[in-house]
């Protein structure tokens, strides 16, 4: 049973941080969004996942290596909007 809740946790939290990023990608703008969000997101994320490794806890470390990749996707098009936004909103 804490497995079960454990894993649904996981789910709500990453579903909730996809479609930021989605909404992120999808939108274009960068208002309300930091780059340092993403970093330390990604951060934490990398400390927790070593130290999920190190309990064997695979629930944790599973989600917390998806953080590291929803961190890194949004970083990338944080990113991306920032350099359209400069250019003019071109492509």
């Amino acid at each position: 049973m804490a497995e079960a809740i454990g894993w649904l946790a996981s789910a709500v939290l990453l579903a909730t941080l996809v479609r930021q990023v989605v909404v992120q990608w999808r939108s274009g703008s960068t208002e309300g969004v930091s780059s340092w969000l993403f970093v330390g997101q990604l951060s934490a994320s990398a400390g927790f996942a070593l130290y999920s490794w190190l309990l064997q806890n695979w629930v944790f470390l599973t989600t917390n290596s998806a953080l590291c990749l929803t961190a890194i996707a949004g970083q990338l098009i944080y990113r991306r909007n920032r350099r359209r936004a400069a250019g003019g909103g071109g492509q």
